[in-house]
């Protein structure tokens, strides 16, 4: 009788890979997120106050 290979770990580490390529990509775009978040409101500030002197 032939022993066939045990397939487990080849689903383990397509899991694997799904969910730590899944979380590297989330964190980069929460980063980016917050980064142009922050931009805007710099931007905005900056528009509200040249709007103020102008008056």
């Amino acid at each position: 009788m032939m022993h066939l290979p045990n397939h487990w770990p080849y689903i383990a580490a397509s899991y694997g890979l799904t969910l730590g390529c899944s979380l590297i990509l989330g964190i980069g775009a929460a980063l980016r997120l917050r980064k142009s978040k922050a931009r805007l409101a710099a931007v905005e500030g900056h528009a509200r106050r040249r709007e103020r002197s102008a008056l």
